[in-house]
């Protein structure tokens, strides 16, 4: 039986190192591209590792790119996005969880509705509402939705991980004569920290990676994110190259795509340990 075990083990592990190569090999394929020549990209059959790195890709991007803009922009966004989703997610979730109101459960149905709405349904709406509003062209749009409660997934998982603390402990902090804000700010959040992280990781990168909504309401090139920057990054790589073959650059511009996901790696690696944690104990209690 120990052996048997032990087989079994080992097979499970085996299969889910194979399973997590398989899910690398594209980030892989897009660092050893952006170490590439244009024609190393083009040749037939391609080539995994470069025959020589070509490191000054990265200075080609960093010098013809305004890259720190993008960034700086999209790192704006982001932390507004993050601060709005916490300031907004924690206390509804904590009314969700500890409150015994008249058809909670029917709010929090209809609530869980809303994600299953497309965005591209509520776009155009949307958009004659910030254009009436004079935010089109700001980044007002990408981030007054989610400080008035718009990160529905953020209150779920939340909501999830609050019905695991005991509600004991709430009394007891209302006995000690600490109010509803204090219980939720300095006792419920500390105490679900791995939920909390896992809430600003997943809005980070979404915000981080998101296209669609910047597109939409920025129209200036000085305000626009990482995402757009990479669209127009591509439009005028060429002259960063000096050809006019109409070729794209695909060394550079995967250059540019690595450096963008350096953050997210980055971040995840810092709470990777809290975030499966969070992950794993917000599906605990229904």
């Amino acid at each position: 039986m120990h052996r048997r075990s032990t087989l079994a083990t080992a097979g499970l592990y085996a299969a889910l190192t194979l399973i997590a190569l398989a899910m690398l090999v594209p980030l892989g394929w897009m660092v050893l591209t952006s170490l590439k020549t244009q024609p190393e990209i083009l040749r037939s059959p391609p080539a995994w590792l470069p025959a020589s790195p070509q490191w000054v890709n990265y200075r080609t991007v960093w010098e013809g790119f305004a890259y720190y803009r993008f960034f700086l922009n999209s790192l704006f966004v982001a932390t507004m996005v993050i601060v709005g989703t916490l300031l907004t997610c924690c206390p509804a979730a904590y009314a969700f969880a500890f409150y015994d109101v008249r058809h909670k459960n029917l709010l929090f149905g209809a609530l869980l509705s809303t994600v299953m709405l497309p965005a591209q349904v509520t776009v155009i709406p949307l958009f004659k509402g910030f254009a009436a509003l004079g935010w089109v062209n700001t980044y007002l749009p990408l981030i007054v939705p989610v400080w008035l409660g718009g990160n529905v997934f953020g209150i779920f998982l939340l909501r999830q991980f609050f019905r695991t603390l005991s509600p004991s402990l709430l009394e007891a902090a209302r006995l000690d004569g600490a109010s509803e804000w204090e219980i939720l700010w300095r006792l419920v959040v500390p105490m679900s920290l791995p939920a909390v992280l896992t809430v600003v990781v997943f809005t980070f990168v979404w915000s981080w990676n998101d296209l669609f909504n910047p597109l939409i309401y920025l129209q200036n090139e000085e305000l626009c994110t990482l995402p757009v920057g990479l669209l127009y990054f591509i439009a005028r790589a060429e002259q960063l190259t000096g050809g006019s073959t109409g070729q794209i650059p695909w060394h550079l511009v995967m250059t540019l795509a690595t450096v963008m996901t350096l953050p997210v790696i980055v971040i995840f690696a810092i709470v990777q340990r809290r975030f499966v944690e969070g992950v794993a104990a917000s599906g605990v209690k229904g």
